[in-house]
């Protein structure tokens, strides 16, 4: 297989080029190289994908047996690279999102779900900020400038090495720091994550045995049975030495202070009706399809022994030490107020205990 991946230097792109390159594919990676270095073993040819004389360029350098495209957010633009290589490549694989579906997370989600709406068309400012409607843009673009095979996948949230988004390693470095280690909820909640490397596999797995002129959405968000919030946060302690204590606290604690879900306190959603179903989104169709999901225990091993590796820090944190305009991460200020009103109740709810046997 000859594959192009436009992208291709950072987490998921990097997955989909390593394992190419681990299949003994021809890959190709295509990017402005101003982010860290390509996998070893792709070629590399640099450009923007906004600039009309480097997409010409690249698709003179194919031909391609397939292109996958995990950086694509404008729908016009994803659009000029999809025109771009149509005579070029046999298939195109589209990483998309959950977020084009508008019912998500309230609701349980597939992929007969109603969508976006999203304009094949659009440009930066036709979302108005909402990255779900773009990204159902970016799908229709896909979709009707690629006149072959299309495989859009529908990831949720996607953890692994060399993810720079700030959930998995910061929980990783909290623990690291070891002591009392406050954390919202109950250990048996249930928690929905896709290994990156797992979502390339099953991509080029897609790739390697599926027909020509067929389109196929999958949403991916991994399968239901791969963990728990215990087992995540159990394995971010035991990855790092085991010198932190996880201490469970009602999630009403962290509303209460007003912490933030996903930033200050990554996967943590507090229990509204809102996002009543972020973990029940369905993966069936991926699953019969062939999708093989290893355990959040394994991501999360894998993710500290690339982040506690040299340069392992410095790619995870370095370049973004935020998350829009808060520090992704509980502060220490923050979970000692947290844990010492749990210790406050539960203390109260002990004397209030005693007092009920000394009037009994």
């Amino acid at each position: 297989m000859r594959l192009l991946v436009i992208g291709g230097s950072v987490f998921v792109g990097r997955a989909f080029a390593e394992d190419a390159v681990r299949r003994g594919w021809e890959v190709t990676v295509f990017n402005r190289g101003r982010t860290q270095d390509d996998p070893p073993g792709a070629r590399s040819l640099r450009g923007d994908r906004e600039n009309e004389t480097d997409l010409a360029a690249l698709a003179a350098a194919g031909p391609y047996d397939a292109v996958v495209d995990v950086c694509g957010y404008v729908p016009r633009e994803v659009a000029k690279s999809v025109k771009a290589l149509a005579g070029h490549a046999d298939a195109y694989v589209f990483v998309s999102t959950i977020n084009v579906y508008p019912d998500y997370p309230a609701e349980p989600t597939d992929e007969s779900s109603p969508r976006h709406g999203g304009l094949a068309d659009a440009g930066p400012e036709g979302g108005e900020g909402n990255y779900g409607w773009l990204k159902d843009g970016c799908e229709k673009a896909v979709r009707e400038n690629f006149p072959g095979r299309v495989v859009v996948l529908q990831p949720g949230l996607i953890v692994g090495p060399h993810d720079r988004a700030r959930r998995t390693t910061a929980w990783l470095r909290r623990a690291a720091d070891g002591g009392p280690m406050a954390v919202p909820g109950a250990p048996d909640r249930p928690v929905r994550v896709i290994d990156v490397r797992d979502l390339a596999a099953f991509g080029l797995d897609l790739l390697a045995a599926a027909p020509r002129d067929a389109v196929e959405d999958y949403l991916v968000p991994g399968a239901p049975d791969n963990g728990t919030w215990g087992d995540y946060l159990d394995a971010c302690v035991e990855a790092t030495g085991g010198k932190a204590e996880l201490v469970y606290v009602d999630d009403q604690l962290f509303v209460d202070h007003g912490l933030e879900p996903w930033t200050e306190a990554p996967l943590w959603v507090p229990p509204v009706p809102e996002v009543a179903a972020v973990w029940d989104a369905s993966c069936a169709k991926a699953l019969a399809a062939g999708l093989r999901c290893r355990p959040v225990v394994e991501s999360v091993r894998d993710t500290a022994a690339w982040l506690l590796a040299p340069g392992g820090e410095l790619e995870a944190f370095e370049e973004y030490r935020t998350f829009g305009d808060r520090a992704v991460g509980l502060s220490t200020e923050h979970e000692r107020a947290v844990l010492a009103a749990h210790a406050a109740g539960a203390g109260s709810a002990a004397r209030a205990a005693e007092g009920d046997r000394d009037a009994g």
